[in-house]
């Protein structure tokens, strides 16, 4: 995996003297979060800033799927800026569909797909880098939290990345209004916090000079609530698709868990009944063993045999040729 480090969070405190330690914190294995942060309070403390000593010790220990997602934005962070940069494009894409204007949504909805699946994969690399399984709960919490850093897109007041303690759910409808940016301009660039814009469709030449006719503005109402409903309509298609695209791609990552699992387990069966064979086996030549020197022994003991009985015929024979010379 690539390991891209990025300059700071984009969190609160930003301007705070502890910000650097506090992004290192973050970036630490999860296991080594909570006593380092409590050291760092203690280090503030003891050099007199007592606010941020507090801050820092408040901080919560994140969660295995935040610290995830923390660990995409300090370690691959041209693969996390895309996932936010495809999100902007995508909510700038839905506002000027709302007002009116051709746009192509699917475009943007592909490199958002795009870039959220190349995470998820990066995901699962740091779960199995860090030593945690990457279960299906954990894919689907961490797929959530970064699908919704992607709808937040540059605006991360209510997410600050690279410093997420607990999972993101996505922004409800009116406040996935808010995100939308005015004009086109990108959040990234505006300074003031998000706000409801209201879709309104600006008015054309023609309607203003029509504007004192109360049929024609009732007329112009009734288009303007069909034109926003035609739109949401879409947008709520588009999103549901999106939805059901990665539940399937959830699904099929569950089917090939389970189906892995189901291969491991029948291998371990397997390589139990092997080494049962090889047991018995081994037990077996042992005891061939035992009786190949046990026979050897008797027929070294049989050869000792002869070779006594043979002395002692030889020596008969002996005796009794002296005997019949006498």
């Amino acid at each position: 995996m690539a390991h891209n480090k990025g300059e700071g969070g984009r969190g609160k405190g930003e301007g705070n003297p502890g910000k650097g330690e506090v992004d290192r914190l973050f970036q630490l294995p999860l296991s080594e979060f909570t006593p380092a942060r409590n050291a760092l309070a203690t280090t503030l403390k003891k050099s007199g800033d007592t606010d941020e000593s507090e801050r820092v010790k408040a901080l919560p220990k994140p969660t295995l799927s935040a610290w995830v997602a923390n660990q995409l934005y300090w370690r691959d962070r041209l693969a996390f800026d895309r996932l936010l940069a495809a999100g902007d494009q995508f909510r700038t894409a839905q506002a000027a569909q709302l007002a009116g204007k051709s746009t192509d949504l699917r475009s943007p909805l592909d490199a958002r797909r795009d870039a959220l699946s190349d995470l998820t994969k990066r995901a699962a690399d740091v779960l199995r880098e860090s030593g945690h399984p990457a279960s299906p709960d954990t894919m689907r919490r961490i797929m959530t939290t970064l699908e919704a850093l992607a709808t937040y897109g540059g605006q991360t007041a209510a997410a600050p990345a690279g410093r997420l303690t607990s999972d993101v759910d996505p922004p409800g409808f009116e406040a996935l209004a808010a995100l939308v940016p005015r004009g086109g301009a990108s959040a990234r660039q505006g300074g003031a916090p998000p706000r409801v814009i209201p879709f309104n469709q600006p008015k054309t030449e023609t309607s203003a000079k029509q504007s004192g006719s109360t049929e024609e503005k009732a007329r112009r109402r009734d288009a303007e609530l069909r034109q926003k409903q035609a739109a949401a309509r879409k947008a709520l298609l588009d999103a549901e698709r999106d939805l059901k695209e990665a539940k399937r791609a959830a699904e099929q990552a569950r089917a090939a868990m389970k189906k892995a699992a189901a291969n491991a387990k029948e291998m371990e069966s397997a390589k139990a009944a092997l080494e049962t064979r090889f047991e018995k086996a081994s037990a077996e030549a042992e005891a061939a063993r035992q009786e190949a020197r046990r026979v050897a022994s008797q027929a070294e003991e049989a050869a000792q045999a002869v070779d006594d009985a043979e002395r002692a015929v030889a020596a008969a024979r002996e005796m009794l040729k002296n005997t019949e010379r006498t």
